[in-house]
């Protein structure tokens, strides 16, 4: 077994070139464990923002999961761009696969602009189906078996927590902004100067060589990378959102839903999660024809918004409205300080008791 720090049961070591492994400290345990978990983090995050959810999916299931947290994007690193944070959570995750050949699975756990990074890795990692299975997927074989794969693993769960899927630009994305048409365009205007590169695939107006805006091309499979059929290749995409009090990252951004979709929602009466306030299973739309958007502004956003709803996802709207830390609730949601925002333990709780 692997040298680490050992605490209630989980063991933890942090590795040279970046990145935290926890697996149980039960040999028998983690010697079974055949399910890679790769947590990443936002924006000027750490590997230790998801501290307390690797400890707690280890504990829960330790003869399960091994739990990768992702460093090599970590602090400023993470200002260089979507896809260039992509590319290096791409080659982390295949040298994690190397190191551990037992493994058979895999799924990720991504907060904020992680969970693009992540989209973008797994196009990267994407392995098409076997030719023989996709012949027998055509008679009566299960359409699972004809599936590609994520770094040769399975894919299992791909979840997001307050991610903006849909961007950040205009249209009350960004609830600091308070919806100020003046303060979104002047944010549009300068977030490069602050948030750099990643900035400006947040907000959409990157044009890398006449490219489309990078989320645009990667609700497809573009060029080399297959977005759209990796993340089609999971069991399981669920999106976490906050429904208020996220200052950074707006409700229907990531939800992936148009403002008219956004469902009522009441005080959760489940005692076990408390604070998840509404579920939905959203089974997967091919129907290409798209809603009149509003304005010219939210065409892009429409288009984002129909290209992810082409797959099945399922919804778990959060709320903290209730909490001493509700205007934390971009970090509570995750739980980044265990001290701090303890109070969004359920949602941990969710994730863990619904995964595969």
């Amino acid at each position: 077994m692997e040298n680490g720090h050992v605490e209630n049961g989980v063991c933890s070591s942090e590795l040279v070139n970046g990145g935290r492994d926890i697996w149980s400290s039960n040999g028998s345990d983690s010697s079974s464990a055949d399910h890679l978990v790769v947590m990443v983090h936002g924006i000027l995050g750490s590997t230790k923002d998801w501290k307390f959810a690797a400890e707690q999916f280890v504990r829960v299931l330790p003869d399960k999961v091994f739990v990768h947290c992702s460093e090599r994007n970590e602090s400023k690193l993470t200002l260089d761009g979507v896809d260039v944070m992509g590319e290096r959570l791409a080659v982390e995750v295949l040298e994690m696969i190397q190191r551990k050949p037992k493994l058979s699975k895999i799924s990720f756990v991504s907060h904020s602009v992680g969970g693009l990074v992540a989209r973008y890795a797994i196009g990267r990692l994407y392995g098409p189906p076997k030719r023989e299975n996709v012949e027998d997927s055509s008679t009566n074989k299960c359409e699972e078996d004809s599936k590609g794969t994520i770094g040769g693993l399975e894919a299992m769960n791909f979840i997001t927590v307050a991610t903006p899927h849909l961007g950040s630009r205009g249209n009350k994305q960004v609830p600091f902004l308070f919806g100020v048409p003046a303060f979104e365009k002047a944010a549009n205007c300068v977030i490069h100067l602050i948030f750099r590169r990643t900035g400006r695939h947040l907000f959409l107006n990157d044009d890398d060589e006449g490219k489309p805006p990078l989320l645009k091309r990667m609700i497809e499979d573009y060029g080399d990378c297959y977005f759209m059929s990796a993340l089609r290749t999971f069991k399981r995409r669920v999106a976490y959102s906050n429904v208020g009090y996220d200052h950074i990252v707006g409700w229907r951004t990531s939800c992936i839903r148009r403002n008219s979709d956004l469902p009522k929602w009441e005080d959760s009466l489940n005692e076990k999660y408390p604070h998840v306030v509404y579920e939905e299973h959203c089974k997967a739309n091919d129907d290409d024809e798209q809603c009149e958007p509003p304005s010219n502004e939210d065409k892009l956003e429409e288009e984002l918004v129909t290209g992810l709803s082409r797959l099945s996802w399922e919804k778990v709207d959060v709320s903290f409205h209730s909490c001493r830390q509700r205007f934390a609730a971009h970090s509570v949601i995750q739980v980044k300080d265990q001290s701090m925002h303890i109070e969004g333990a359920d949602v941990i709780q969710h994730m863990i008791d619904h995964f595969l």
